[in-house]
């Protein structure tokens, strides 16, 4: 049986974090690997280290700023970089059929606080891509929906849920979001597996978050009932968050026997 590793990391600056990324690659060997937050243009994409590495790069990014990319062992094909019906000039999505998986690597807007102008671009951002997941679930039976959802989808994937209560990443028409993707079809394959309580994906830099454990779970992957049959595995990483100048995130993972 072939065992699939796919799986998610906000870098925040790939320029940043690369040879922690190249490392991962080497310790975990994903066989597909989305990365948010990239904040690289196009030409400017380290795809000759990457490819040193063993994997192919796609990518689709902007200056500075946001930025999605997918290393992959095996060919993208079908590759899609904006979603239909939202004229967006921000860099956030990254769709690719890989080894008969679609996969659509996300980096959901963070909204910045709720009533804010950015916290109605996210809504209108998650009411197209709910279009859009809808659509490619007609057209692919494994479909992979993963990255920075920048949603804590339940209080059991926030340390500190009174404090978090109604604020942006936690409000109720965000969580709605999330539970229309997971009705339309979509497991949590973190969720299909007892997992340690007080688990988190992100930690903020400041206040020693990552020391006490005071996170958020807002590093997502979805899949489709084909795949949530073949999933028997999904893990957080924790390991990147304890280096040397890291990201704020760290790797979420899932394996599939396919």
């Amino acid at each position: 049986d072939m065992t699939i590793k796919i799986a998610t990391w906000n870098v925040n600056s790939l320029k940043v974090r690369l040879p922690q990324v190249l490392d991962w690659l080497n310790k975990v060997k994903p066989d597909i690997l989305a990365l948010q937050e990239t904040k690289l243009l196009n030409e400017n994409f380290p795809k000759e280290a990457i490819a040193a590495a063993g994997y192919q790069s796609i990518y689709n990014g902007q200056k500075t700023y946001n930025g999605v990319a997918i290393l992959t062992k095996q060919t993208a094909t079908e590759i899609n970089t904006d979603i239909p019906n939202l004229d967006d000039p921000q860099r956030r999505i990254l769709a690719a059929t890989i080894d008969n998986i679609r996969i659509i690597n996300l980096y959901v807007p963070n909204g910045e606080s709720v009533g804010s102008e950015k916290y109605q671009y996210k809504l209108n951002w998650l009411e197209k891509m709910t279009q859009f997941i809808t659509d490619q679930l007609q057209h692919y039976k494994k479909l992979v929906v993963l990255g920075d959802f920048n949603i804590a989808p339940t209080d059991a994937d926030v340390r500190d849920p009174e404090n978090w209560q109604g604020k942006v990443l936690c409000s109720a028409p965000e969580r709605a979001f999330y539970q229309r993707w997971v009705e339309l079809g979509l497991k949590d394959s973190f969720r299909l597996f007892e997992q340690p309580e007080k688990s988190y994906s992100w930690w903020d830099y400041r206040m020693l978050a990552f020391r006490r454990n005071l996170g958020l779970r807002i590093d997502h992957i979805l899949i489709s009932d084909v795949l949530a049959k073949a999933c028997n595995s999904c893990w957080i990483d924790k390991e990147p968050r304890k280096l040397e100048q890291p990201s704020d995130h760290t790797p979420v993972v899932a394996e599939f026997a396919c």
